[in-house]
């Protein structure tokens, strides 16, 4: 019997998405499995059989049950008070307190471990498991040690990015918390090369370490994101509005219209900020209150597409198409790009939009020095937080004598009505988008360890474009040998910061070109080699049948030196 301790929310990205995919997989092959979480809406998730929560004083209750059918998860939920640590300060329903990890006390930490140890410990003994797999570097590894240590059941790690990249790398306390759960583990799942030299750098000095390495690649749910032939787009859209009635919405119609007045007023990227906070007091994680209507402005059977999938934060690169995206549009005019995510570069996005469109140079440079320092705590912050690849992109226009037909591109083509914000879907809507577009586009300015949104393009057949470094260089690569090199060389955005801008404005076209060409050979790479029902199976081969065993560790915990 199977534990999988995942500490955090089944719905979103990353993490979240690979532990509500990999436990559904296994529910449909008849698996019981068992889930440490804190989801509280688990009646969304037909795969949750039943909910129980955990009360600091050992009570229980149960707060979900499905009818009993074969397999199912069990989702056990510890109440841990109005403290949440994370990784990337976010918001998150129930809780008042959500801070990264590295900004906590250590007496602060250890209360979340214990608070999750005693319902681990309950679980593991109520419900005769057999292996743990914990996500994250930290701290749910710590979870999995403390409770390993006490009851002899051996336990997996699959780290991700953001435990490693914004909890281990810069806090000396979290390192020494993984390094005595890499330990103790029996094994350590890895998605590829990128992560694995990662965890090598970052936690090498572990004994064994290198032995306990195992492959685990991401996956794709094939059956829900599929092709769209041209002509079903429109249908496919309306399925996605039929999903959407009965969905809460966030940012109002209005606030477009209030940032438009905003915008018209402003001198500078602070007015703008200051704008945008006032704007931005609806719920972030739900669709605006009139995608609709901005997606009925489509011509789903003439109008060409290009997709961006994301937070909306400088990390994931969207300011980066936008700049890109003037000679693009003058050249397609039939061309509209859709943002689909939600992060606190939303509505100063639209502002850029809107100062290049009309021209306004002092405003737009304004935006682009204040770059990330939009954000509250910018990932991967250092130095200055300029945007300096679109300054860098300005520059070498200007440099060949094209930064004015740049500028006048501005405001003949890049119509705001062209470039449509969404807000935040979920799988269930998004499934419905991904075939409908001809291209996908992810810049990432960070080394993706693993883009699922990457492998859910190419199920839907749909071209993808990715910046050419880690995970997604891998994925990239995946696709040589069946699309050939003109298709591999198409999907790939220059990492080079000088160099970033240009390259999504020299790509895209070259991909919107082959888009359709390529689909079925994507598809085809999707469902062989990428599939979760795949990931799933090596999962529980190896945390079951294949057997992971306790392997002697040293210490069970860690104390802060």
């Amino acid at each position: 019997m199977i534990c999988i301790l995942h500490g955090y929310l089944l719905e979103g990205s990353g993490s979240n998405l690979w532990t509500r995919s990999v436990i559904e997989a296994l529910v449909r092959q008849g698996r019981t499995v068992h889930l440490l979480a804190q989801e509280n809406h688990p009646e969304i998730y037909p795969f949750i059989r039943k909910a129980i929560r955990y009360r600091p004083d050992g009570s229980v209750e149960t707060f979900h049950e499905a009818p009993a059918g074969e397999g199912g998860c069990v989702l056990h939920k510890p109440v841990l008070g109005d403290l949440l640590p994370v990784y990337v300060r976010d918001r998150y329903e129930e809780f008042d307190r959500v801070i990264p990890l590295v900004e906590l006390e250590t007496y602060e930490i250890e209360k979340y471990v214990e608070t999750n140890v005693e319902v681990l410990r309950r679980v593991v003994r109520e419900h005769k498991i057999s292996a743990m797999h914990a996500n994250h570097a930290v701290m749910m590894s710590v979870v999995a040690e403390r409770v390993s240590g006490e009851t002899g059941v051996p336990f997996a790690i699959m780290p991700h990015g953001s435990g490693l990249e914004y909890a281990v790398r810069p806090d000396p306390r979290m390192k020494r918390y993984a390094e005595s759960a890499f330990a103790a583990a029996s094994r350590v799942f890895v998605i590829g090369d990128e992560m694995q030299g990662r965890v090598l750098e970052l936690l090498g000095n572990v004994e064994g370490l290198e032995e306990k390495l195992t492959r685990l690649p991401l996956g794709v749910d094939t059956s829900k994101f599929e092709p769209v032939e041209p002509s079903e787009r429109k249908a496919s859209i309306r399925r996605l509005y039929e999903g959407l009635q009965t969905v809460v919405r966030g940012r109002p119609a209005d606030a477009a219209e209030r940032m438009r007045h905003a915008v018209a007023s402003a001198t500078s990227a602070e007015e703008i900020a200051r704008s945008a906070s006032a704007i931005a007091t609806y719920e972030l994680k739900k669709p605006d209150e009139d995608i609709e209507a901005r997606l009925e402005s489509i011509d789903w059977t003439r109008d060409e597409v290009a997709l961006f999938v994301g937070r909306l934060i400088a990390a994931k690169g969207p300011q980066n198409v936008i700049a890109a995206l003037p000679f693009v549009f003058r050249d397609h005019p039939g061309l509209r790009l859709i943002l689909i995510g939600h992060g606190p570069l939303r509505e100063p996005l639209e502002a850029m939009v809107l100062a290049m469109h009309q021209g306004r140079r002092d405003l737009f440079g304004s935006i682009v020095e204040m770059g990330r320092r939009f954000e509250e705590h910018p990932e991967g912050s250092g130095g200055d937080l300029t945007f300096h690849e679109i300054a860098s992109y300005l520059r070498s226009l200007e440099e060949e004598g094209r930064l004015e037909e740049w500028w006048d591109a501005c405001r003949e083509h890049l119509l705001p009505e062209r470039i449509i914000f969404g807000g935040y879907l979920t799988h269930a809507e998004l499934r419905y988008l991904f075939g409908c577009a001809d291209v996908a586009i992810f810049p990432s300015l960070v080394k993706e360890a693993g883009p699922l949104v990457f492998l859910e393009a190419m199920a839907s057949g749909i071209f993808p474009l990715g910046t050419y470094f880690g995970g997604m260089k891998a994925s990239i690569d995946a696709t040589r040998e069946l699309i050939g090199d003109d298709g591999w060389k198409r999907m790939q955005i220059d990492p080079e910061p000088s160099r970033v801008v240009g390259s999504i404005a020299s790509q895209l076209p070259l991909a919107l070109e082959c888009s359709r060409h390529y689909s079925r050979d994507l598809r085809s790479i999707a469902v062989e080699h990428h599939d979760w029902r795949n990931v799933a199976e090596t999962l529980s081969e190896t945390l079951g049948e294949a057997g992971i065993r306790k392997q002697d560790s040293g210490s069970r915990g860690c104390e802060e030196e």
